[in-house]
């Protein structure tokens, strides 16, 4: 199988380097593909292992290591978890069935498929998660250096004032720690939009408890340029090339 991408970079970059940003295998492995004569730039071989490539030039490799890797983009149901299950819980893997997939996809996740989530997504929260195997994809959106926003909507039960809402956005402190810089806004009546740049263990609703607001409904909306968007509940499809491109440009 031909695995081909144009290179749209600002200027030219080593090929190993590139390959492995693209999640397309390792540095190592780049050098050994092509060693093996199985790397073409412009439908020519690539023989010098510290070879570049341009901005505009199309590669192609003919290897195992250039099959496509499954990315999977679901509005994940109150009740099921998007971590490890305990007991009887639901993993948010198990709804990645033919049934449940909406458009088309070339890769079909199995039993044997390891799509650990890209950030947790509580028991009692929904919407957008994001499911990968996709090591490059997985360091742009929760790596300890992705400049990539979560956005979430939250209805909340208590009085909503302004200086709960000056304290959400920068002031609370967990387990010791001061919380980075928030967005936070009121949408309609006793609904609040979260914009996030961290993502701490259950963060929204214990800044929430912290101002004397219950969280009653939590769902996450977006992940840096990627939007749930008209996705039904319960559904997934597969992420397209454009959008994880996206991801990784965002994350930087």
């Amino acid at each position: 199988m031909t695995w081909r991408k144009t290179y749209d970079g600002g200027e030219s970059q080593r090929v190993n380097k590139w390959l492995a940003s693209e999640g397309v295998c390792s540095r190592r492995e780049a050098e050994d593909l092509i060693a093996q004569g199985l790397v073409l730039i412009n439908g020519e071989r690539v023989d010098d292992p510290g070879r570049k490539i341009a901005p505009g030039q199309t590669i192609e490799i003919e290897d195992a290591h250039a099959k496509p890797q499954i990315s999977a983009v679901l509005n994940k149901p109150v009740g099921v978890v998007s971590a490890q299950p305990e007991g009887d819980q639901i993993p948010a893997a198990r709804l990645l069935t033919r049934a449940n997939l909406i458009g088309e996809t070339a890769n079909m996740p199995t039993k044997h498929t390891s799509l650990p989530p890209l950030g947790r997504l509580d028991q009692d929260s929904h919407g957008l998660l994001l499911l990968s195997e996709d090591g490059v994809l997985a360091k742009a959106v929760i790596g300890p250096d992705s400049k990539l926003d979560k956005e979430y909507l939250v209805r909340v039960r208590g009085r909503i004032d302004e200086r709960k809402i000056a304290l959400l956005r920068h002031g609370l402190m967990l387990d010791g720690r001061k919380l980075k810089p928030a967005k936070v806004n009121v949408v309609e009546p006793q609904v609040l939009r979260f914009v996030l740049i961290e993502g701490r263990n259950r963060q929204i609703r214990r800044m929430c408890d912290l101002v004397e607001l219950q969280v009653i409904d939590l769902k996450r909306t977006r992940i840096g340029p990627l939007h749930l968007g008209d996705l039904p509940e319960g559904k997934w499809r597969a992420l397209t090339n454009a959008e994880r491109d996206a991801l990784v440009r965002a994350s930087r």
